[in-house]
C-alpha cells in the first residue's frame, strides 16, 4: 500500500466536532493508504502556553491556573469524545504532565526568566496531548494506530540560530519507529524535536508542515495531505479579490514565489524535503474534504485558463531611490550600496535598475527607512559631496504586487496584460522587476492603490473579457420582463463565455446590489424584503468595480432625471444600454455631447429599443449608412398604440370605445393623451433622423395631435369622459378613407431634403402599412439602393417582452463590440 502523509493544522482540531471529522477523512483512506498523520496542537493551544510562559516570569499562581485552564480544555475534549476508561487514561497523563510543567513555571518564576529549552519544551505539550487525544479517538473508531513522540525521531543540530535536521539520524529513529508499529495508522506529533544532546526543541512557527514534508522524505511517500480550513492555495487574496479561484495545480517553484509574497501557501523550507524525493504537495481543506484543493508537484500544468497561477503582495514597505551621473559606467556602485545594507542588517526586497545606470532603487520593510536613508548617506558621502551623486530619497508607503506562473515562460503579452490592467485601474507603478526565468513579474505600487491593483490584474487574467457587471434601474413591466429574461438565459451565455452578471437592481424607492452576482430567481421578493433605499450615487458606484472589467447600466425607466446621468457614466467608461427615449433626444448639443463623451472613453451608448421595440430598425438604419447607402426618406407606424387604435377602428364602432377598451386592456399609457398626442412618435422621429446626421430637435417636427384642443388640460377622468364628443370628427376621417379604398394610419414621416412630420395619413388597401396587425409596428426605408421598392422592416412594437428583449438583444450586441465571438 501507498504511504501518505497526512497533517492537521489548529483549526482542523480546534473542536470535538473537527476531530470526528479527521477520523472520517482518514477512514476513507485505510483501504488504499498506509497512513501517518501530523498533527498541529488544537487550535489557540500554542498561544495559550506563549502567554502563560509570559505570566510565569511574574507570578507563578496566576500561570498555573492558565495551565489548568489549558489542561480543563483537553480534558472537556476527552470526556465528549472518549470512552470512560480512555478519558481516565488521558487525563492521567494530563495530570502527571501538568506535575512536572508546574515545576519548570515554578523555576521561572524563581529566576524570573524563561530559558530556551524549558520555552519550547511548554510551547511543544500542545502537540504531544493532542497526538495523544487523535490516537486514542482512533482506536475508539476501530482503526489501529499508535502514536510517536517526534521528540524521540527528530535529530537537530542549531547553525547559525536556525535548527537544521540531522536527516540520517532523524529517518534511521523513524524507520524504527514505524517497523515497531505495523498499525494503519501512525500518529505522530509535529513541532517538536530533540537536540543531539537530547534538549527539547521546537522547528519553529509553522514547524508541522514542515514535520509533515520531513517525514514524507523519510519515508519516500507517495504524497503528503496539508489540511488546513482553505480550499487550497487561492488565485488571489479572498478577503480583497471576490472573484479568487483555486489554483488546481503550482510547480515547486510557483508555490516559493507566491509563498515568499505571502500568499497563503506552503513555506520553502517545507517543500524542501518533498522537492528533495519529487513528492507531491496536497493543499486541502478538512471542512470540505471532498473538493480536489491544490496540488504542488515537479510537473507544469496547463489545467488553468490563464497564464498567471497567482497574485499576492506585499505592504509595509518604501523604495529607496540612489540617482547621480556620476554612478554611470562607475563599476562597483550597486556592489558598495548593497554591501552597506547587508552590513546594515536591512532586508531588500526588489531590486531595479535602469539600464542607463543613472538610478538605482529598491524596496525595503518601512520599519528600515531610516537606517537605509543614513547608511546609504554615510556611503556615498564622497559622491554625494561631489555632486557625483544627486539625491538619495526614501519613497513611503508602497506594495509590491507581483504575478506568478510557470507559463508566463516564453509567453508574449503577459506584461502587457498585467500594465494594461493597472493602467486602466487607474494605478501608476512606482518600480518593475522580473527575473530571467519570466516566472515572477513584480510591480512596486502604492500602498493606497493595492486593493484596486489586486482586483484589476486578477480580473484581467482570471475573468473573461466578457465578464459584464450589470445594473438595472427600472423594475416595472420591462425591467421585470429582462430580468426574468437574463435568470433564464445568462448561464447557457456563460458556457460561451460570455458571463452577464446582474449585481445590482434598483427603483425609485429601493436598490438590491451584490457582491458578485444576485441570484435571480425570487429577485422581486428579494427586493421587497432586503434591499436598502435607492441611492442612485451609490448604486452607480457598486456596479463599477476593478475586479470586472465592464460596467453595464440598464435604464428600464422613462425618467429624464435617469438619463440626465448618463454623460456622467459614459465619462466613467461604463457602458449604457436603454429603452428611454429622453436622452437620444435631448437638445442637440447635448446629444453630440453623449455621443463624443462615449467615443472619447470606449463607452457604447445603445438604444435599439427606443423606436420599434425589439425590432432592428436603429441596427438597420446604422448599417445602411455605414455601407454607403443614401437615406431618401424613411416612414412609419411606429407607436404600437396607435397602430392597435386604428387597426381596430373601422368606423363601425367609435375611437373613444376604441380608445377605452385600449387603456382597459394596458396597450394605452395611464392617460391615452401620452399616446395620442403624437409626442412618443416625435421623439421616435428625431433619433432616426439624428441616426442619418439630421440635427432636429422635437419643437421642429410638424405634429398632427389626436388629442382635441378643449381636452388638452383636463384631467385624465374629464378627458376620458368628453372624448366621445368629438367621435364624429374621426368617423368622418374614416369614411372618407374608406371611400377611397384607404385604411387611416398614424405614422411619422422623415424628409432629410424637406420637412419632417407626425400626422394621421391614409393608405391604399394594397399598401404595406395597410397590412399590419394589431400592436405591429413598420418602417420603411427608401433609400438610394431601395429606391423604386424601400426596405421594410414589421413586427411586434410593443410589449415588455418584446422590448425587453430588444434590451437583452443589445446586451449581447455589447458583448459583441467588446470581443465576443457570439
Amino acid at each position: 500500500m501507498k504511504t501518505v502523509v497526512h497533517k492537521f493544522g489548529g483549526t482542523s482540531l480546534a473542536t470535538p466536532e473537527r476531530l470526528l471529522a479527521l477520523v472520517e477523512i482518514i477512514k476513507s483512506r485505510l483501504e488504499s493508504e498506509r497512513v501517518l498523520v501530523v498533527v498541529s496542537a488544537m487550535a489557540g493551544v500554542t498561544n495559550a502556553f506563549e502567554n502563560l510562559i509570559g505570566a510565569s516570569a511574574g507570578q507563578s499562581d496566576q500561570a498555573r491556573r492558565l495551565l489548568c485552564d489549558i489542561t480543563s480544555a483537553f480534558k472537556s475534549s476527552a470526556t465528549e469524545l472518549l470512552s470512560q476508561e480512555q478519558s481516565q487514561n488521558f487525563s492521567d497523563i494530563l495530570a502527571k504532565d501538568q506535575v512536572d510543567l508546574e515545576a519548570i513555571l515554578g523555576s521561572i518564576s524563581l529566576v524570573g526568566k524563561c530559558s530556551e529549552q524549558n520555552h519550547d519544551y511548554l510551547i511543544g505539550m500542545g502537540e504531544v496531548w493532542t497526538a495523544q487525544l487523535v490516537n486514542a479517538l482512533f482506536k475508539k473508531s476501530g482503526i489501529e494506530s499508535k502514536w510517536l513522540d517526534a521528540r524521540e525521531i527528530l535529530i537537530v543540530e542549531n547553525r547559525n540560530n536556525e535548527n537544521t535536521v540531522d536527516f540520517k539520524k532523524s529517518q534511521q529513529n523513524l524507520n524504527s519507529s514505524i517497523q515497531e508499529a505495523e498499525t494503519q495508522a501512525t500518529v505522530i506529533t509535529g513541532f517538536v524535536a530533540k537536540t543531539a544532546d537530547g534538549a527539547i526543541t521546537t522547528l519553529g512557527r509553522n514547524g508541522s508542515d514542515y514535520s509533515a514534508s520531513l517525514f514524507g522524505n523519510f519515508l519516500d511517500a507517495h504524497s503528503v495531505h496539508i489540511w488546513t480550513d482553505v480550499d487550497g492555495v487561492m488565485s488571489g487574496d479572498p478577503r480583497i479579490v471576490p472573484e479568487v479561484e483555486v489554483i488546481s495545480e503550482l510547480t515547486y517553484q510557483e508555490a516559493t514565489e507566491l509563498a515568499y509574497f505571502g500568499a497563503k501557501v506552503v513555506h520553502l523550507k517545507t517543500m524542501l524535503p518533498a522537492l528533495e524525493k519529487d513528492i507531491p504537495i496536497w493543499i486541502k481543506n478538512s471542512f470540505h474534504p471532498e473538493k480536489r484543493g491544490t496540488k504542488i508537484c515537479s510537473e507544469k500544468s496547463d489545467q488553468s485558463h490563464s497564464r498567471v497561477k497567482g497574485f499576492t503582495t506585499i505592504g509595509q514597505l518604501c523604495l529607496l531611490n540612489v540617482e547621480g551621473r556620476g554612478m554611470i559606467g562607475v563599476p562597483g556602485i550597486a556592489a558598495r550600496l548593497f554591501g552597506a545594507m547587508n552590513d546594515n542588517g536591512i532586508s531588500v526586497v526588489l531590486i531595479s535598475q535602469a539600464s542607463s545606470e543613472f538610478s538605482i532603487c529598491f524596496a525595503i520593510p518601512m520599519s528600515e527607512k531610516d537606517k537605509a536613508r543614513d547608511c546609504a548617506e554615510k556611503e556615498f558621502h564622497r559622491e554625494i559631496s561631489l555632486k557625483m551623486i544627486e539625491k538619495i530619497e526614501i519613497e513611503e508607503d508602497c506594495t509590491i504586487l507581483a504575478a506568478v506562473g510557470d507559463q508566463m515562460v516564453g509567453t508574449v503579452g503577459v506584461s502587457a496584460k498585467l500594465f494594461s490592467a493597472l493602467g486602466k485601474a487607474g494605478v501608476n507603478i512606482r518600480a518593475i522587476a522580473q527575473g530571467s526565468s519570466e516566472r515572477n513579474i513584480s510591480v512596486v505600487i502604492k500602498e493606497e492603490d493595492s486593493v484596486r491593483a489586486l482586483r484589476a490584474v486578477h480580473s484581467a487574467f482570471y475573468l473573461s473579457n466578457q465578464t459584464l457587471s450589470i445594473g438595472i434601474i427600472g423594475t416595472g413591466v420591462v425591467g421585470s420582463a429582462l430580468i426574468n429574461q437574463l435568470q433564464s438565459e445568462a448561464p447557457l451565455l456563460k458556457k460561451a463565455h460570455v458571463d452577464l452578471r446582474v449585481r445590482g437592481l434598483t427603483n425609485s424607492r429601493k436598490m438590491l446590489l451584490a457582491e458578485k452576482e444576485l441570484p435571480l430567481e425570487n429577485w422581486s421578493q428579494q427586493l421587497q424584503d432586503s434591499a436598502g433605499p435607492a441611492e442612485l450615487a451609490k448604486f452607480v458606484d457598486s456596479i463599477q468595480v476593478d475586479h470586472i472589467p465592464h460596467a453595464v447600466l440598464i435604464d428600464c425607466t422613462t425618467s429624464e432625471t435617469v438619463a440626465s446621468q448618463y454623460q456622467s457614466w459614459l465619462e466613467r467608461g461604463i457602458h449604457i444600454i436603454t429603452p428611454n427615449k429622453k436622452a437620444p433626444t435631448f437638445p442637440i448639443k447635448e446629444y453630440r455631447a453623449l455621443k463624443a463623451e462615449g467615443k472619447k472613453m470606449s463607452s457604447h451608448l445603445l438604444y435599439e429599443t427606443t423606436v420599434g421595440a425589439g425590432l432592428p430598425i436603429i441596427g438597420t438604419l446604422k448599417e445602411l449608412i455605414q455601407t454607403g447607402d443614401e437615406v431618401l426618406q424613411i416612414e412609419g407606424v411606429l407607436s404600437g398604440t396607435l397602430a392597435y387604435l386604428f387597426y381596430h377602428f373601422d368606423g363601425e364602432r367609435p375611437f373613444s370605445e376604441i380608445v377605452k377598451e385600449a387603456r382597459e386592456q394596458g396597450f394605452t399609457e395611464p392617460d391615452p393623451r401620452d399616446d395620442l398626442s403624437g409626442m412618443d412618435i416625435v421623439r421616435k422621429v428625431v433619433i432616426l433622423a439624428r441616426e442619418i446626421g439630421m440635427e432636429l430637435e422635437t419643437d421642429q417636427i410638424k405634429v398632427d395631435s389626436l388629442v382635441p384642443p378643449e381636452l388638452e388640460n383636463v384631467s385624465v377622468d374629464e378627458f376620458m369622459a368628453g372624448l366621445p364628443k368629438f367621435d364624429d370628427q374621426y368617423t368622418q376621417k374614416i369614411k372618407e378613407a374608406k371611400a377611397r379604398n384607404e385604411v387611416l394610419r398614424y405614422v411619422g414621416i422623415i424628409n432629410p431634403s424637406g420637412e419632417s412630420r407626425v400626422e394621421l395619413r391614409s393608405y391604399d388597401s394594397s399598401h404595406p402599412f395597410s397590412r399590419i396587425k394589431a400592436t405591429d409596428n413598420i418602417v420603411a426605408f427608401q433609400t438610394r439602393r431601395y429606391n423604386q421598392q424601400p426596405l421594410i422592416i414589421q413586427g411586434p412594437g410593443a410589449g415588455p417582452e418584446v422590448t425587453a428583449g430588444g434590451v437583452f438583444a443589445d446586451i449581447l450586441r455589447l458583448s459583441r463590440y467588446l470581443g465576443s465571438s457570439l
